[in-house]
């Protein structure tokens, strides 16, 4: 996205605080002229000492006192000008946040896949700060600034036109200084945050495994990949820095030469009685007051290039396409039959995954899906939940094609319990109700059935204890996702090595629980151990994303096939 279409969707944030807007330039106006007129008062008070042979004191308190008055108006303003612009900066990146936070909810799940959370992270939280800080500069200098120059220019040009008129045209030399170097240093910026990001990522990877990282002795590996992130995020940050310092150096150079300029012919036009002491005085402060804002506006510029960089990493996410429109049908499931209709599918077009998969779940069947890693197992869930949409054939449910109806009303009809559990920081309540209510019974009862009570009634304050992925096991943060299906009783039922985290007594507990909760549903079992799904009524052997064998667990090993060899091999090694 170019730098001026940024921009421009940065400014439609703006919209909605105009009023606020408004507000903060007529308070620069009111800062500004009240600042500049200060100069005049001043310069009156030298001719009067030089030009009148004494020291007219009742004017000098007379000037001192409209002095003393425009500065308390100035301070008073700049002030309010602040809050203005604090409250308009923050509450803009207020709404950013939450509109990132509403795109993510929205956004087909291949887009999380291609991104990682890492990056996703430093765009929401890192970049729309920096955005925050070029907002806040932008307000508070960038305006007071344009401001300054335009009631400048009108002021000298009231004292001395050929004076003012020299400082005009001498002042474009610093524009074009600053442009040429926030040119060169927005593109060091943005190479700047992406590195940063990427090892933002790298190292919540790295943290986040060190256990796995120091039991496979991979930490000097991973020390050099960070080593090498971070020399190219130092050696663009000294680029992106390097260019930005140049700025002020380079603009300062200028106004000082202009400064000269104006004090030498300042100089003549008095000697030729063109002009006054004082005039000249006001001039010269009116000449520095001119050009500090090109000063100040150069830096604000080079921050505002690192904050348009990162809006335009954020407005990736805010542009991504979200799922398409939704059916606005709803899925009405009464007998809960399943039927796949030569299903294809791939994640790459290049290569594909699910190829011509058929079979048909008659009502409360328990269908087990095997296979090795990658073959398509959870690829097929993903489907069944139109977590994707399957490239050609079909999926119906009730004889109802699952593309026909909203994905809310499809999901609701299904519990899920993944390998991956997903513990909030909140009470042990507020983990298993989701924001649901249930009764005090209702959820001992599901506690109960899947064995969670055990270690819940020993918590400090039971159910409202506050809890977190830190403060339970493995083993337990699984319970308590599986009671938290338990107790929405879903019409279907998915697990997704539901119980590869729990120990083998445990396991088998809670595959009763299992077994109570899948009685009359029809259900869908990914499992690695092959032992608890004996019982399946139906079993899909997948390899390489095809269905290779099917039926019964003792059909399958009497075929002494593929499922027979997964079988046997699970005992072996057990053995």
């Amino acid at each position: 996205m170019k730098t001026s279409q940024t921009f421009q969707k940065l400014m439609q944030y703006v919209k909605p605080y105009r009023l606020f807007f408004v507000l903060s330039i007529l308070l620069a106006i009111v800062a500004v002229v009240t600042q500049l007129y200060i100069p005049i008062l001043f310069g009156q008070c030298i001719d009067c000492m030089i030009y009148q042979g004494h020291v007219d004191l009742a004017r000098l308190a007379t000037f001192g006192s409209k002095i003393g008055i425009l500065i308390m108006v100035n301070a008073i303003t700049t002030w309010f000008m602040n809050v203005v612009n604090n409250h308009m900066a923050f509450s803009i990146v207020k709404d950013m946040r939450a509109q990132i936070m509403r795109q993510i909810q929205h956004l087909p799940l291949s887009f999380l896949d291609g991104h990682g959370i890492g990056d996703i992270l430093g765009r929401m939280i890192a970049d729309v700060d920096q955005i925050s800080d070029g907002l806040l500069l932008g307000f508070t200098q960038l305006f007071s600034g344009v401001i300054t120059i335009v009631v400048t220019i009108v002021f000298m040009f009231r004292i001395d036109f050929w004076i003012s008129l020299l400082i005009v045209l001498m002042s474009p030399a610093s524009f074009f200084v600053a442009k040429w170097i926030s040119k060169h240093s927005y593109r060091m910026f943005q190479k700047m945050t992406q590195t940063r990001e990427k090892l933002t990522a790298y190292i919540e990877e790295m943290v986040g495994n060190e256990k796995i990282i120091q039991s496979f002795g991979y930490g000097q590996r991973a020390s050099h990949t960070f080593q090498n992130t971070n020399q190219d995020l130092q050696d663009y940050s000294q680029k992106a820095i390097f260019y930005s310092s140049l700025t002020n150096p380079s603009t300062r150079f200028m106004n000082s030469l202009m400064y000269a300029v104006v004090v030498g012919v300042g100089s003549i036009f008095i000697l030729q009685n063109a002009l006054t002491v004082g005039s000249l005085s006001v001039l010269l402060s009116y000449a520095n007051q001119y050009m500090r804002p090109f000063n100040d506006i150069s830096s604000v510029v080079t921050e505002f290039q690192n904050a348009l960089a990162c809006a335009n990493r954020v407005f990736e996410i805010m542009d991504a396409p979200q799922e398409p429109q939704e059916n606005p049908n709803d899925l009405i499931v009464n007998k809960e039959s399943v039927d796949w209709q030569d299903v294809n599918f791939s994640y790459v077009p290049s290569h594909p995954l699910i190829q011509h998969v058929s079979f048909q779940v008659q009502p409360g069947q328990k269908i087990a899906i095997v296979g090795p890693t990658g073959c398509g197992k959870t690829t097929m869930i993903n489907l069944l939940m139109r977590f994707y949409d399957i490239d050609s054939g079909a999926i119906l449910i009730d004889g109802t094609d699952i593309r026909n109806v909203n994905r809310h009303s499809l999901r609701q009809q299904f519990g899920m319990v993944l390998q991956d559990t997903w513990i909030k920081e909140a009470t042990v309540r507020e983990n298993l109700c989701m924001g649901k209510i249930y009764s005090e019974d209702e959820i001992e009862a599901a506690c109960q059935s899947c064995r969670s009570w055990d270690f819940i009634e020993t918590m400090p304050n039971g159910l409202d204890t506050k809890i977190n992925v830190h403060s339970l096991s493995q083993g337990q943060q699984q319970l308590l996702c599986i009671t938290r299906v338990m107790l929405i009783k879903p019409k279907m039922l998915i697990l997704d090595e539901a119980t590869s985290n729990i120990d083998t007594r445990t396991e088998v507990l809670v595959q009763q629980a299992f077994d109570t909760l899948m009685k009359g549903r029809t259900s869908f079992v990914i499992a690695h151990r092959l032992s608890t799904i004996i019982n399946a009524n139906q079993i899909l052997v997948m390899k390489d994303g095809q269905i290779i064998e099917r039926g019964k667990h003792d059909e399958l090993l009497a075929q002494n096939g593929f499922y027979a060899n997964l079988y046997n091999s699970q005992f072996e090694q057990i053995a």
